[in-house]
């Protein structure tokens, strides 16, 4: 069953050019584009970034956004607010040609590109300023200027003189408490830098939050209305001005090799499972991979598969529900019964155990294959890069939960950690991986197809 939020998938998969001589071709393309960033989290970007982008799409534009970093929650806001698939970009994750190829192919069919930012412009390693810098997109900070007046333009010469190749020329006011505020903060703007426009404070430009982030664009009732309201915010607020052309220029890739004809793979997608990146799944198609999606939550039966996809998502809000959906776990138990391939992931992970501790302290049976128990912690555990290095590539991703793992397994590997908490461990019982870590799966083809068809992993160190 397909998660309500998530639109039709992209007709152009991440790996299209398929040419007869399998020669080097250039693609480029030109369009107006920006990074939509800011000083630190919690300053509006994300609802900013989506009300400009439902702005520009009610206006007739094509709009493609894009997110910095490893982010479920905010693209399935960006999808609806711009009508289009919303990818990921990392340089260190994705790669950085990954990065030009992205922008470069969706500027041939795009009036605008908008690439939502992560934490603080200069935040993390590579930070958004690396990849706006890599790919030559200006950067558009979005400053809170709650209890702010004329520091307000310090604040945006200090974004904007921090580094050398970064370009910005304009800042976006949130959080605005007046026509005479927003006049303050204009006349605060040092040589050089301008205010495109000052966003008064507005209900429209609100979004809830849990503690993985942001609700999930499925549960949000009327947000389609919602972002046409905080587009007519931003449209008063005069920022229905386009930002500057730039050209993004990119070699195209090579197709991956076909590792998966005919593997048939089975996707959790609802509420409780509901952390895929599309680039991950258009990756197992272009493998050869027929993908059947259910929900773990409403359905009885698995759909006829050769392999199982326990994405991350929210089971611990869900764990009543998943628990009391017999005929399901029986179902996934038999899977594998069966000796068929398991990738679980994260939540994925945590319903794999024996049983799950939500918030709340309730205990929940849970499908068993792994012993012990996932309980929630009420904090953040864990956050970082990681990467999982075997002899058939390096997987790269990240780790971001609340919940902490008990149990006698001893893991057959660690990830790597490039940055944040410790390396997870990593699960491997007959066909069955799993782990805290979120792999991007275009960053190793060979390993990814490996885990699907439940081939042994061989793990090396560095």
């Amino acid at each position: 069953m397909a998660s309500p939020w998530l639109p039709p998938r992209s007709t152009v998969p991440p790996f299209s050019f398929l040419r007869g001589d399998m020669t080097t071709t250039t693609i480029r393309g030109e369009c107006h584009a920006a990074l939509i960033t800011a000083p630190g989290s919690g300053q509006g970007k994300s609802m900013v970034t989506a009300a400009l982008a439902r702005l520009h799409r009610n206006a007739g534009r094509k709009v493609r956004v894009f997110k910095h970093g490893p982010d479920y929650l905010d693209p399935m806001v960006q999808e609806v607010a711009s009508g289009q698939p919303v990818y990921q970009l990392h340089p260190w994750m994705t790669g950085e040609a990954e990065c030009r190829w992205r922008l470069a192919e969706a500027a041939r069919e795009a009036d605008l590109i908008l690439v939502e930012g992560s934490m603080g412009l200069f935040d993390g390693d590579p930070s958004s300023a690396d990849l706006a810098i890599l790919a030559g997109l200006p950067a558009l900070p979005v400053i809170d200027a709650w209890g702010m007046a004329q520091t307000f333009g310090a604040v945006a010469q200090g974004l904007a003189n921090y580094h050398p190749g970064l370009a910005i020329h304009e800042v976006i006011a949130n959080r605005v408490g007046s026509p005479g505020h927003g006049r303050l903060l204009a006349e605060s703007m040092p040589v050089g830098l301008s205010l495109l426009g000052a966003i008064p404070r507005h209900e429209a430009m609100t979004i809830p939050d849990r503690h993985l982030g942001l609700v999930q664009a499925g549960e949000l009732a009327g947000l389609d209305a919602q972002l046409d309201a905080a587009a007519e915010v931003l449209k008063e607020a005069g920022l229905d001005r386009l930002p500057a052309r730039v050209t993004l220029e990119a070699e195209a890739p090579e197709p991956p090799p076909r590792l998966l004809d005919g593997v048939q793979i089975a996707v959790a997608r609802d509420d409780a499972f509901a952390f895929l990146y599309r680039a991950n799944l258009d990756l197992l198609t272009q493998m050869g991979a027929e993908l059947h999606f259910f929900s773990p939550l409403v359905e009885s039966e698995l759909p006829a598969c050769d392999a199982l996809w326990l994405p991350g998502g929210y089971p611990e809000l869900h764990a009543a529900k998943l628990a009391a959906n017999a005929p399901m776990l029986g179902a996934i138990r038999v899977h594998r019964e069966a000796g068929k391939p398991i990738l679980a992931e994260c939540g994925g992970l945590m319903a794999c155990m024996e049983s799950l501790v939500d918030g709340e302290g309730r205990k929940h049976p849970m499908l068993g294959l792994l012993p012990g128990t996932a309980r929630m912690a009420g904090k953040l555990t864990a956050l970082g890069l990681q990467s999982l290095t075997t002899e058939s590539g390096e997987l790269r991703g990240h780790t971001y939960h609340h919940s902490l793992l008990e149990t006698p397994l001893e893991p057959a590997a660690h990830a790597r950690r490039l940055a944040g908490s410790p390396a997870e461990p990593v699960f491997v019982e007959g066909r069955l991986v799993a782990s805290y870590f979120h792999g991007y799966f275009p960053s190793a083809p060979a390993l990814t197809a490996a885990i699907f068809c439940g081939e042994p992993l061989r793990f090396t160190k560095e």
